[in-house]
């Protein structure tokens, strides 16, 4: 088996040649257990260990999300109450004057599909 030529991404050039790289394996469409497969997979997680450094994503404010799911979904605040509760608690929490149970986290992140961590993460602990 021939060896991988992938080095370690440590400038933003060796960065953006990386996403070159990984760009043409794409095009190559790799079977999978192929050594081009291996080398997008190998690619791959050192561009996004690059990424979580350099080029890190704020995670969104748990009310904001919330609300963009809403208004995606085309529903009110009325379709919350089976994860927050009664009408006067799910407006009480949207604006703002009551923080979410963990239960609640816990039902909005599974049926929502909101990762726990946006709940639950340094800017909200300095935020409470």
């Amino acid at each position: 088996m021939n060896q991988i030529a992938i080095s370690p991404i440590r400038t933003e050039h060796d960065y953006q040649e990386a996403i070159k790289h990984l760009d043409k394996l794409l095009d190559m469409n790799p079977e999978p257990g192929t050594e081009l497969d291996d080398e997008l997979e190998v690619l791959t997680t050192l561009v996004h260990a690059y990424e979580k450094v350099h080029y890190p994503i704020e995670l969104p404010d748990p009310i904001d999300a919330i609300k963009q799911i809403i208004e995606e979904k085309g529903w009110s605040n009325k379709d919350l109450e089976p994860f927050i509760g009664p009408k006067s608690r799910v407006s009480e929490i949207l604006n703002r004057k009551r923080y979410f149970t963990i239960p609640q986290i816990y039902r909005l992140h599974k049926h929502l599909g909101l990762p726990l961590e946006v709940f639950i993460n340094e800017s909200v602990l300095k935020a409470a």
